[in-house]
């Protein structure tokens, strides 16, 4: 039996997790309709797949899929230049706006293990499965991550 098929499933997989990709997705995009399109894509590609053997799995392989359906999205329409961040920044304090501005300077892979890590509240060594990579590997670039983020911080400081 297929566990897609039903749909108090696929509903609490839905009322789950849709809010996590969503935020995955906006992370990328900085537009929250495009953000919600491509996490309906993400919904519609889960349908199309087997089982998963635990929950875990199933959140890992949803991010994943959502970190690269966003990043095929950005390079399907060629954006060079961040969105403005209006949809989202009405709930921050002043802090979090200035962090999230210096975000963007960030490359995608280190915005990513930053965003991981912080807002999903994984490990280091579950990082490391959901993006393929070593454990050490992440945590190098995790450190190097927040040294540039307090460096780009303390720049507009001065």
């Amino acid at each position: 039996m297929d566990i897609f098929k039903n749909n108090e499933i696929i509903q609490y997989i839905v009322n789950q997790y849709a809010d996590t990709i969503i935020r995955v997705t906006f992370s990328y995009t900085k537009n929250m309709s495009d953000a919600q399109d491509l996490t309906q894509e993400v919904f519609i590609s889960l349908m199309k797949q087997p089982a998963f053997k635990t929950e875990e799995h199933l959140k890992a392989w949803l991010i994943r899929v959502a970190i690269n359906k966003s990043k095929d999205f950005l390079r399907s329409v060629k954006r060079k230049s961040a969105l403005p961040l209006d949809d989202f920044a009405e709930t921050l304090s002043e802090k979090q706006k200035l962090v999230l501005d210096e975000l963007d300077e960030l490359s995608d892979y280190d915005r990513k293990i930053i965003y991981l890590f912080y807002y999903e509240r994984y490990t280091a060594k579950e990082i490391a499965k959901i993006i393929d990579s070593k454990e050490r590997a992440v945590l190098m670039r995790l450190s190097r991550a927040r040294e540039k983020l307090k460096h780009l911080l303390e720049d507009r400081n001065e």
